[in-house]
């Protein structure tokens, strides 16, 4: 059993000492932001930068950056407590510290929240905001799709959600994307039509933030919300609608006028037919007549006189 074990254990030596073996280990640090793949294309690209072993850093930094390694340790010992002030850092719980020593970044990922340990001299760190970001895009001249000049502003929200890649692959992430929205509205509103910025805002700004969140994943930035705020239009094409709009409105009241007329005239025929067929009728509205009349306090009172006394006169048969 014992020689078997031993057997095993050479088997297994060997095989570490292979070429094989020794081309599966992970690749350097800044090799896949280097070599340009996404994030969300190689998930563990993104592990393999914030994991690595100490010996990859070690003779990433050289025999010179280990012996400036050494003496740093030696000044932190002999000038403890006072080196602690310097070597503590801390960041808040919305921050993370990105951390490069001689230029490469640390194994482990961003630090934070809470305290980390830093070496003077050899390692620096990057605070990075993990909190939602709000700005303002500009107004902007646009060209829409039938020849007609608005301005347009937007507001865009957008979060950091991966700190190396943020500070790695870009060198101002909210300032890239403040840009990049600008010229994202005039491509976005340009292929539309006036009619199709006021009525349909929600899907303009659900296009730009699907071609704004593509852009910025690279960057380890995520566009949370777009919104279209106000799309101010020329002088002239303001008076043009508020005069198509004003004649559209009389056009509809005159239309609503006349189906009144319509209605009341159809009313009063059917009235009249009425009373023609009763004559009793029309005296009781000679008497709704005087009964207005009398209320109204008015000090001249006329008196209808019947039709059928009318009818008994002389001259009434010529």
């Amino acid at each position: 059993m014992q020689q078997q074990h031993s057997i095993l254990k050479k088997q297994n030596t060997s095989a570490e000492n292979s070429p094989n073996h020794q081309a599966s280990h992970t690749p350097p640090i800044g090799f896949y932001h280097n070599s340009g793949i996404r994030p969300s294309d190689k998930q563990n690209a993104k592990d393999t930068i914030r994991v690595s072993n100490s010996a990859t850093i070690n003779e990433g930094i050289g025999w010179c950056g280990l012996i400036l390694l050494f003496l740093s340790y030696v000044l932190i010992v002999l000038t403890v407590p006072f080196s602690l002030t310097v070597c503590l850092k801390v960041v808040q719980e919305y921050e993370r510290a990105v951390m490069f020593r001689l230029g490469r970044i640390l194994p482990g990922g961003a630090r934070g929240p809470g305290m980390f340990f830093i070496v003077p001299c050899i390692d620096s760190y990057t605070k990075v905001d993990l909190r939602t970001v709000t700005f303002d895009v500009p107004p902007q001249e646009i060209l829409t799709r039938d020849s007609v000049t608005v301005a347009v502003d937007a507001v865009v929200y957008f979060r950091i959600f991966d700190p190396i890649i943020s500070v790695t692959n870009v060198e101002d992430a909210p300032k890239s994307t403040q840009l990049l929205a600008a010229t994202t509205l005039r491509n976005v509103l340009g292929t539309q039509s006036l009619q199709e910025i006021l009525s349909d805002r929600e899907s303009i700004a659900l296009s730009m933030q699907t071609t704004l969140d593509e852009c910025t994943e690279s960057w380890g930035v995520r566009v949370e919300r777009v919104e279209v705020k106000d799309v101010r239009l020329p002088v002239q094409l303001q008076r043009a609608m508020a005069a198509e709009a004003e004649a559209a409105r009389e056009a509809r009241a005159k239309v609503i006028a006349a189906e009144g007329e319509h209605k009341a005239s159809k009313a009063l025929k059917e009235a009249a037919d009425i009373i023609h067929k009763s004559p009793i009728a029309l005296q009781l509205r000679y008497l709704q007549t005087l009964t207005a009349i009398a209320s109204e306090k008015n000090s001249t009172i006329v008196f209808p006189i019947p039709i059928e006394i009318l009818n008994s006169l002389p001259f009434s048969n010529k």
